[in-house]
């Protein structure tokens, strides 16, 4: 369920950006930049304010664990733009959440032993096609080699980063979702702005108003709240159903686009949208069906059986409870 909310408030990104790319001059690389500036403040607010939890067991990770998962999460998001400026949003999407579970699927496969089965295969295939009929369909776009490379560049950290996070999940490290969130963002804010400032870094609006709340959103639930809920599903389900349930980004991005930004309601919007909802529902049906799967144990030596015995039989009932306190 996390995974979907945060798929959700993904796609509303979306629908701000295009608000508020027609309310001022901003572009895409600046308000990545102030997506993840606000989005870190807000996470450092909550962090300041909220109590720790005693007893949860967590395993702190290192420095550079986290930084690295926030280049990671820079490479996703700003190869990404770079190719939907070069290639367009539709050719751009498509090639990006379209490449990112197979590169997802082949990597838990070869370095965690994930299988998806032959349903979770099937399941796999049909959201990849609706999410081509979803995209292309409703819209089209230029193929351009440049812009499908730089795509492929952001499905390959969109991978690694849902990768590392299962992997750091199933040893118990994966930290705190919030302080992974925060650390993310604070590197896509500082590899972000010299590109940000070279683009132009401070809008120009007749509407400051507007922009300012659109931009507190951003931050807030696509940004601070979204990446939180990921990085929180992403350590307990499998990789390649994380990337799958993750595709309801762009269902929710065209249901807000027919809804509220006055599109079109296409036979191929609707087609895509039941294709992907369909492997999606398939896909988390089967994971709440598989047991739940903790941190990966440590092996323990093994004892003789005599001396088992022998411990047993010469501890005393006080002995023992004190061993196990």
């Amino acid at each position: 369920m996390y995974l979907v909310v945060a798929g959700a408030a993904w796609g509303t990104a979306g629908a701000a950006a295009s608000l508020l790319f027609l309310a001022s001059d901003l572009g895409p690389l600046s308000l990545s930049f102030w997506r993840c500036a606000g989005g870190l403040v807000v996470l450092l607010g909550v962090l300041a304010v909220r109590r720790p939890r005693p007893g949860t067991g967590r395993v702190r990770p290192s420095a550079g664990s986290l930084i690295g998962t926030g280049l990671l999460f820079t490479l996703f998001q700003a190869a990404y733009f770079a190719a939907v400026q070069e290639t367009g949003l539709a050719v751009g999407t498509v090639v990006t959440l379209g490449a990112g579970p197979v590169l997802i699927a082949l990597g838990a496969r070869r370095w965690m032993g994930e299988r998806l089965g032959r349903g979770g295969l099937v399941a796999v295939v049909g959201a990849l096609a609706g999410l081509a009929v979803l995209v292309l369909g409703s819209g089209g776009g230029e193929v351009r080699p440049l812009g499908v490379g730089w795509a492929l560049l952001s499905a390959g950290g969109y991978a690694g980063m849902t990768l590392r996070a299962r992997w750091l999940g199933q040893r118990g490290a994966g930290g705190d979702p919030l302080v992974t969130t925060a650390w993310s963002v604070a590197v896509g804010t500082v590899c972000l702005l010299p590109l940000a400032a070279v683009e132009g870094l401070l809008p120009h609006t007749a509407d400051l108003g507007r922009v300012l709340w659109l931009l507190v959103y951003v931050a807030t639930v696509p940004t601070a709240l979204a990446y939180a809920l990921y990085f929180t599903g992403a350590a307990a389900v499998r990789a390649a159903t994380v990337s799958v349930i993750m595709l309801i980004e762009p269902v929710s991005a065209a249901v807000i686009a027919v809804a509220l930004l006055g599109e079109r309601l296409t036979f191929a919007v609707v087609l895509g949208t039941v294709l992907l909802l369909t492997a999606v529902g398939a896909l988390i049906a089967a994971e709440a069906r598989r047991p739940a799967a903790g941190p990966t144990a440590v092996p323990q030596r093994p004892r003789s059986t005599r001396s088992t015995r022998s411990t047993r039989s010469t501890q005393s009932p006080e002995s023992a409870q004190s061993a196990l306190t």
